[in-house]
Protein backbone atom coordinates (compact mmCIF):
# COMPACT_ATOMS: atom_id res chain seq x y z
CA UNK A 1 0.00 0.00 0.00
CA UNK A 2 2.78 2.54 0.60
CA UNK A 3 4.50 1.32 -2.62
CA UNK A 4 1.19 2.63 -4.34
CA UNK A 5 0.65 5.96 -2.95
CA UNK A 6 4.65 6.96 -2.73
CA UNK A 7 5.35 5.95 -6.25
CA UNK A 8 1.99 4.52 -8.64
CA UNK A 9 -0.61 7.32 -7.58
CA UNK A 10 2.44 9.76 -8.68
CA UNK A 11 3.20 8.19 -11.78
CA UNK A 12 -0.11 7.20 -13.33
CA UNK A 13 -1.12 11.33 -12.07
CA UNK A 14 2.23 12.86 -14.39
CA UNK A 15 1.65 10.57 -17.07
CA UNK A 16 -1.86 10.87 -17.64
CA UNK A 17 -1.62 14.43 -17.67
CA UNK A 18 1.21 14.19 -20.49
CA UNK A 19 -0.65 12.02 -22.55
CA UNK A 20 -4.33 13.96 -22.13
CA UNK A 21 -1.99 16.92 -23.67
CA UNK A 22 -0.23 14.70 -26.36
CA UNK A 23 -3.23 13.63 -27.75
CA UNK A 24 -5.23 16.67 -27.54
CA UNK A 25 -3.08 18.03 -29.48
CA UNK A 26 -3.97 15.49 -32.50
CA UNK A 27 -7.55 16.00 -31.53
CA UNK A 28 -7.71 19.77 -31.29
CA UNK A 29 -6.02 20.40 -34.59
CA UNK A 30 -8.17 16.81 -36.12
CA UNK A 31 -11.26 19.07 -35.43
CA UNK A 32 -10.22 21.84 -36.45
CA UNK A 33 -9.70 20.36 -39.68
CA UNK A 34 -12.82 18.23 -39.78
CA UNK A 35 -11.68 14.71 -38.94
CA UNK A 36 -14.38 12.93 -37.03
CA UNK A 37 -12.80 11.00 -33.67
CA UNK A 38 -13.67 8.06 -33.03
CA UNK A 39 -11.88 7.22 -29.65
CA UNK A 40 -9.77 9.38 -27.14
CA UNK A 41 -8.26 6.97 -25.43
CA UNK A 42 -6.23 7.38 -21.98
CA UNK A 43 -4.37 3.92 -21.71
CA UNK A 44 -5.11 0.77 -23.90
CA UNK A 45 -6.42 -2.53 -23.54
CA UNK A 46 -9.78 -2.72 -22.10
CA UNK A 47 -12.06 0.20 -21.10
CA UNK A 48 -12.71 0.88 -17.83
CA UNK A 49 -15.14 3.71 -18.35
CA UNK A 50 -15.82 6.38 -20.62
CA UNK A 51 -18.90 8.50 -22.19
CA UNK A 52 -19.85 9.19 -25.92
CA UNK A 53 -20.27 13.13 -26.12
CA UNK A 54 -22.45 14.69 -28.97
CA UNK A 55 -20.12 14.78 -31.76
CA UNK A 56 -19.65 10.65 -30.95
CA UNK A 57 -16.27 10.52 -29.38
CA UNK A 58 -15.75 8.12 -27.41
CA UNK A 59 -13.95 9.56 -24.44
CA UNK A 60 -12.56 6.58 -21.75
CA UNK A 61 -9.62 5.31 -19.43
CA UNK A 62 -8.71 1.60 -20.51
CA UNK A 63 -6.57 -1.13 -18.74
CA UNK A 64 -3.17 -0.35 -19.45
CA UNK A 65 -2.39 3.23 -18.73
CA UNK A 66 1.08 3.44 -20.45
CA UNK A 67 0.10 5.97 -23.33
CA UNK A 68 -3.10 6.47 -25.25
CA UNK A 69 -4.42 6.94 -28.58
CA UNK A 70 -7.03 9.21 -30.65
CA UNK A 71 -8.24 6.97 -33.55
CA UNK A 72 -9.83 9.03 -36.15
CA UNK A 73 -12.45 7.90 -38.66
CA UNK A 74 -11.15 5.97 -41.86
CA UNK A 75 -8.07 4.89 -39.71
CA UNK A 76 -7.66 1.33 -39.09
CA UNK A 77 -6.10 1.29 -35.88
CA UNK A 78 -4.63 3.72 -32.98
CA UNK A 79 -1.51 3.84 -35.23
CA UNK A 80 -3.11 5.55 -37.64
CA UNK A 81 -2.86 3.16 -40.48
CA UNK A 82 -5.33 3.73 -43.43
CA UNK A 83 -7.71 1.15 -43.63
CA UNK A 84 -7.94 0.59 -47.44
CA UNK A 85 -11.14 -1.74 -47.27
CA UNK A 86 -13.48 0.46 -45.69
CA UNK A 87 -12.20 3.15 -47.76
CA UNK A 88 -13.84 2.01 -51.59
CA UNK A 89 -17.18 1.93 -49.70
CA UNK A 90 -16.98 5.25 -48.09
CA UNK A 91 -19.53 7.72 -49.32
CA UNK A 92 -18.73 11.37 -49.79
CA UNK A 93 -19.54 12.80 -46.41
CA UNK A 94 -17.71 9.84 -45.06
CA UNK A 95 -14.59 10.65 -47.00
CA UNK A 96 -14.87 14.35 -46.26
CA UNK A 97 -14.82 13.61 -42.78
CA UNK A 98 -11.84 10.83 -42.63
CA UNK A 99 -8.64 11.58 -42.07
CA UNK A 100 -6.66 9.66 -45.20
CA UNK A 101 -8.51 11.53 -46.78
CA UNK A 102 -7.60 15.14 -45.93
CA UNK A 103 -4.86 16.71 -48.15
CA UNK A 104 -1.39 16.19 -47.07
CA UNK A 105 -0.48 19.15 -45.29
CA UNK A 106 -3.40 18.92 -43.46
CA UNK A 107 -2.35 14.91 -42.02
CA UNK A 108 1.33 16.23 -41.31
CA UNK A 109 -0.59 19.15 -39.16
CA UNK A 110 -2.91 16.57 -37.29
CA UNK A 111 0.59 14.08 -36.86
CA UNK A 112 2.74 16.93 -35.73
CA UNK A 113 0.50 18.52 -33.28
CA UNK A 114 1.08 16.22 -30.59
CA UNK A 115 4.68 16.53 -30.07
CA UNK A 116 3.73 20.53 -30.76
CA UNK A 117 1.37 20.32 -27.79
CA UNK A 118 4.32 18.82 -25.20
CA UNK A 119 6.77 21.29 -26.17
CA UNK A 120 3.84 24.26 -25.43
CA UNK A 121 3.02 22.64 -22.16
CA UNK A 122 6.44 22.23 -21.15
CA UNK A 123 6.40 26.39 -22.43
CA UNK A 124 3.17 27.00 -20.62
CA UNK A 125 4.26 25.24 -17.52
CA UNK A 126 8.31 26.80 -17.08
CA UNK A 127 6.67 29.86 -17.44
CA UNK A 128 4.12 29.87 -15.03
CA UNK A 129 6.77 28.74 -12.48
CA UNK A 130 9.42 31.36 -13.45
CA UNK A 131 6.21 34.09 -12.67
CA UNK A 132 5.16 32.33 -9.78
CA UNK A 133 8.27 31.03 -8.09
CA UNK A 134 11.14 32.36 -10.13
CA UNK A 135 13.83 30.85 -12.50
CA UNK A 136 16.65 29.41 -10.51
CA UNK A 137 19.47 31.96 -11.13
CA UNK A 138 23.30 31.99 -10.06
CA UNK A 139 25.64 34.66 -11.29
CA UNK A 140 28.23 32.01 -13.85
CA UNK A 141 31.37 33.68 -11.12
CA UNK A 142 34.06 31.10 -10.29
CA UNK A 143 33.84 30.87 -6.33
CA UNK A 144 35.97 28.65 -5.31
CA UNK A 145 38.48 26.29 -7.87
CA UNK A 146 39.31 22.66 -6.68
CA UNK A 147 43.28 21.65 -6.71
CA UNK A 148 44.05 19.64 -9.31
CA UNK A 149 40.56 19.81 -11.22
CA UNK A 150 40.15 20.45 -14.86
CA UNK A 151 39.15 24.08 -13.98
CA UNK A 152 42.80 24.48 -12.15
CA UNK A 153 44.06 22.78 -15.21
CA UNK A 154 43.08 25.35 -17.80
CA UNK A 155 43.61 28.05 -15.19
CA UNK A 156 40.36 29.15 -13.93
CA UNK A 157 40.38 31.79 -11.28
CA UNK A 158 37.98 32.58 -8.09
CA UNK A 159 36.59 35.48 -9.50
CA UNK A 160 36.55 34.86 -12.88
CA UNK A 161 33.21 35.58 -14.63
CA UNK A 162 32.62 32.51 -17.71
CA UNK A 163 31.28 34.52 -20.34
CA UNK A 164 31.23 31.77 -23.25
CA UNK A 165 31.47 28.43 -23.48
CA UNK A 166 32.39 26.57 -26.43
CA UNK A 167 31.00 29.67 -28.20
CA UNK A 168 27.84 29.73 -26.29
CA UNK A 169 27.25 33.09 -24.09
CA UNK A 170 26.60 31.77 -20.70
CA UNK A 171 24.19 33.73 -18.47
CA UNK A 172 23.78 31.21 -15.35
CA UNK A 173 26.00 28.94 -13.36
CA UNK A 174 22.82 26.48 -14.23
CA UNK A 175 24.02 26.71 -18.10
CA UNK A 176 27.49 26.29 -17.39
CA UNK A 177 26.70 22.99 -15.57
CA UNK A 178 24.41 21.75 -18.16
CA UNK A 179 26.63 21.61 -20.97
CA UNK A 180 29.63 20.46 -18.82
CA UNK A 181 27.70 17.59 -17.58
CA UNK A 182 27.14 16.77 -21.15
CA UNK A 183 30.82 17.05 -22.35
CA UNK A 184 32.93 14.74 -20.14
CA UNK A 185 36.69 13.90 -21.65
CA UNK A 186 35.99 16.74 -24.89
CA UNK A 187 38.14 19.70 -24.85
CA UNK A 188 36.22 23.24 -24.20
CA UNK A 189 37.23 26.58 -24.97
CA UNK A 190 36.36 29.05 -22.50
CA UNK A 191 36.18 32.87 -22.20
CA UNK A 192 36.09 34.31 -18.97
CA UNK A 193 36.28 38.18 -17.55
CA UNK A 194 39.20 38.66 -15.34
CA UNK A 195 39.95 41.74 -14.32
CA UNK A 196 38.30 43.85 -16.87
CA UNK A 197 39.92 41.83 -19.60
CA UNK A 198 38.43 38.61 -21.57
CA UNK A 199 40.83 35.74 -21.34
CA UNK A 200 40.85 32.88 -23.68
CA UNK A 201 41.30 29.46 -21.57
CA UNK A 202 40.44 25.82 -22.58
CA UNK A 203 39.85 23.19 -20.14
CA UNK A 204 38.59 19.61 -20.42
CA UNK A 205 36.24 18.39 -18.27
CA UNK A 206 37.08 15.16 -16.17
CA UNK A 207 34.84 12.10 -16.58
CA UNK A 208 33.11 11.32 -13.65
CA UNK A 209 30.70 8.64 -12.37
CA UNK A 210 27.88 9.71 -9.96
CA UNK A 211 25.01 8.12 -8.14
CA UNK A 212 21.52 9.85 -7.70
CA UNK A 213 19.00 9.40 -5.66
CA UNK A 214 17.61 6.26 -6.94
CA UNK A 215 20.68 4.08 -7.51
CA UNK A 216 21.30 5.05 -10.81
CA UNK A 217 24.87 5.72 -12.49
CA UNK A 218 25.79 8.42 -14.68
CA UNK A 219 29.31 9.29 -16.28
CA UNK A 220 29.02 13.32 -16.31
CA UNK A 221 31.60 16.05 -16.83
CA UNK A 222 32.69 18.34 -14.22
CA UNK A 223 35.42 21.21 -14.07
CA UNK A 224 35.88 21.57 -10.42
CA UNK A 225 34.26 24.92 -9.71
CA UNK A 226 31.75 26.31 -7.78
CA UNK A 227 29.66 29.80 -7.14
CA UNK A 228 27.03 31.15 -4.80
CA UNK A 229 24.60 32.80 -4.11
CA UNK A 230 21.41 31.43 -5.80
CA UNK A 231 18.39 33.08 -6.31
CA UNK A 232 14.96 32.57 -7.52
CA UNK A 233 14.82 35.32 -10.15
CA UNK A 234 10.69 36.11 -10.95
CA UNK A 235 9.87 37.44 -14.84
CA UNK A 236 6.69 39.15 -16.12
CA UNK A 237 4.68 37.33 -18.52
CA UNK A 238 6.14 38.21 -21.47
CA UNK A 239 9.86 37.88 -20.33
CA UNK A 240 8.79 34.46 -18.76
CA UNK A 241 7.96 32.96 -21.86
CA UNK A 242 10.77 34.01 -23.75
CA UNK A 243 12.87 32.58 -21.08
CA UNK A 244 10.55 29.46 -21.06
CA UNK A 245 10.93 28.89 -24.45
CA UNK A 246 14.71 29.04 -23.89
CA UNK A 247 14.79 26.72 -21.07
CA UNK A 248 12.84 24.61 -22.98
CA UNK A 249 15.63 25.06 -26.61
CA UNK A 250 18.05 23.86 -23.65
CA UNK A 251 16.49 20.83 -22.27
CA UNK A 252 15.45 19.55 -25.96
CA UNK A 253 19.45 19.89 -27.21
CA UNK A 254 20.48 18.36 -24.27
CA UNK A 255 18.54 15.44 -24.70
CA UNK A 256 18.86 15.29 -28.32
CA UNK A 257 23.35 15.69 -27.14
CA UNK A 258 23.07 12.77 -24.71
CA UNK A 259 21.28 10.26 -27.13
CA UNK A 260 23.87 11.16 -29.96
CA UNK A 261 26.43 10.29 -27.10
CA UNK A 262 25.05 6.93 -26.48
CA UNK A 263 24.18 6.11 -30.36
CA UNK A 264 28.03 6.89 -30.86
CA UNK A 265 28.96 4.49 -27.85
CA UNK A 266 30.66 7.79 -25.60
CA UNK A 267 27.50 7.50 -23.22
CA UNK A 268 26.49 4.13 -21.83
CA UNK A 269 22.91 2.79 -22.34
CA UNK A 270 22.46 2.00 -18.76
CA UNK A 271 21.36 5.50 -18.13
CA UNK A 272 18.07 4.91 -20.79
CA UNK A 273 14.73 4.38 -18.32
CA UNK A 274 12.00 3.43 -18.37
CA UNK A 275 8.20 3.32 -16.82
CA UNK A 276 9.91 2.00 -13.37
CA UNK A 277 12.57 4.38 -12.92
CA UNK A 278 10.14 7.11 -14.18
CA UNK A 279 7.77 6.00 -11.45
CA UNK A 280 10.82 6.01 -9.04
CA UNK A 281 11.24 9.68 -9.97
CA UNK A 282 7.68 10.56 -10.06
CA UNK A 283 6.85 9.12 -6.25
CA UNK A 284 10.70 11.35 -5.08
CA UNK A 285 9.53 14.25 -6.89
CA UNK A 286 6.20 14.19 -5.21
CA UNK A 287 7.80 14.30 -1.85
CA UNK A 288 9.56 17.26 -2.76
CA UNK A 289 6.72 19.76 -3.12
CA UNK A 290 4.67 20.75 -5.87
CA UNK A 291 6.91 22.94 -8.25
CA UNK A 292 9.64 20.39 -8.12
CA UNK A 293 6.84 18.08 -9.49
CA UNK A 294 5.52 20.94 -12.25
CA UNK A 295 9.16 21.29 -13.34
CA UNK A 296 9.61 17.31 -13.82
CA UNK A 297 6.25 17.45 -15.65
CA UNK A 298 7.31 19.76 -17.99
CA UNK A 299 10.87 17.91 -18.19
CA UNK A 300 9.08 14.72 -19.24
CA UNK A 301 6.59 16.03 -21.25
CA UNK A 302 9.80 17.92 -22.97
CA UNK A 303 10.96 14.06 -23.54
CA UNK A 304 7.87 12.57 -24.65
CA UNK A 305 7.33 15.57 -27.82
CA UNK A 306 11.19 14.79 -28.70
CA UNK A 307 10.51 11.11 -28.58
CA UNK A 308 7.54 11.41 -31.09
CA UNK A 309 9.67 13.22 -33.51
CA UNK A 310 11.91 10.27 -34.34
CA UNK A 311 11.21 8.85 -37.53
CA UNK A 312 9.85 5.43 -36.53
CA UNK A 313 7.38 4.15 -37.66
CA UNK A 314 4.47 3.57 -35.05
CA UNK A 315 5.66 6.91 -33.94
CA UNK A 316 4.19 10.36 -34.95
CA UNK A 317 7.63 10.89 -36.68
CA UNK A 318 7.44 8.22 -38.56
CA UNK A 319 4.32 8.83 -40.11
CA UNK A 320 5.81 12.73 -41.12
CA UNK A 321 8.48 11.09 -42.78
CA UNK A 322 6.05 9.19 -44.70
CA UNK A 323 4.40 12.11 -45.52
CA UNK A 324 7.79 13.79 -46.27
CA UNK A 325 8.12 10.82 -49.11
CA UNK A 326 4.70 11.22 -50.37
CA UNK A 327 5.46 14.91 -50.88
CA UNK A 328 8.21 13.95 -52.86
CA UNK A 329 7.04 11.19 -55.11
CA UNK A 330 3.71 13.32 -55.49
CA UNK A 331 2.13 9.58 -53.92
CA UNK A 332 1.28 7.60 -50.81
CA UNK A 333 4.22 4.61 -50.59
CA UNK A 334 2.94 1.49 -51.28
CA UNK A 335 0.47 -0.32 -48.67
CA UNK A 336 2.76 -2.79 -48.36
CA UNK A 337 6.15 -0.79 -47.89
CA UNK A 338 3.47 1.26 -45.38
CA UNK A 339 3.16 -2.33 -43.57
CA UNK A 340 6.17 -3.65 -43.41
CA UNK A 341 7.03 -0.37 -42.09
CA UNK A 342 5.07 -0.13 -39.35
CA UNK A 343 5.65 -3.59 -38.32
CA UNK A 344 9.56 -2.70 -38.00
CA UNK A 345 8.42 0.55 -36.23
CA UNK A 346 6.10 -1.72 -33.47
CA UNK A 347 8.90 -4.24 -33.37
CA UNK A 348 11.53 -1.20 -32.43
CA UNK A 349 9.65 0.58 -30.10
CA UNK A 350 8.53 -2.85 -28.02
CA UNK A 351 12.55 -3.70 -28.54
CA UNK A 352 13.44 -0.15 -26.62
CA UNK A 353 10.59 -1.05 -24.37
CA UNK A 354 11.77 -4.27 -22.98
CA UNK A 355 15.66 -2.87 -23.19
CA UNK A 356 14.61 0.23 -20.89
CA UNK A 357 12.41 -2.46 -18.61
CA UNK A 358 15.03 -4.45 -18.30
CA UNK A 359 17.68 -1.43 -17.20
CA UNK A 360 15.34 -0.58 -14.55
CA UNK A 361 14.90 -4.47 -12.88
CA UNK A 362 18.36 -4.25 -13.26
CA UNK A 363 18.89 -0.99 -11.69
CA UNK A 364 16.79 -2.22 -8.79
CA UNK A 365 18.63 -5.58 -8.11
CA UNK A 366 15.39 -7.38 -8.88
CA UNK A 367 17.88 -10.20 -10.60
CA UNK A 368 19.84 -10.76 -7.15
CA UNK A 369 16.25 -12.20 -5.77
CA UNK A 370 16.97 -15.27 -8.11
Amino acid sequence: MDVLFEYLIPFLVVLTVLVFVHEWGHYIIARWNGVRIEVFSIGFGPEIFGWTNKAGTRWKFSAVPLGGYVKMFGDANAASQPDSDSAQQMSADERAVAFPHKRLGQRAAIVAAGPIANFLFAIVTLAGLFMISGQPYTAPVVDQVREQSAAAAAGLQPGDRIVKLDGTSIERFEELQRIVRLSPGETMSLVVKRGGERVQLTATPERTTVTDSVGNEHTIGLLGVTSKGMEYKRFGPVQAVIQAGEETYALTTGTLQAVGQIIAGNRSTDELGGPIRIAQLSGQVADTGLTNVVWFMAVLSINLGLINLFPVPMLDGGHLMFYAIEAVRGRPLGERAQEYGFRIGLALVLSLMLFVTWNDLVQLQVFSYF
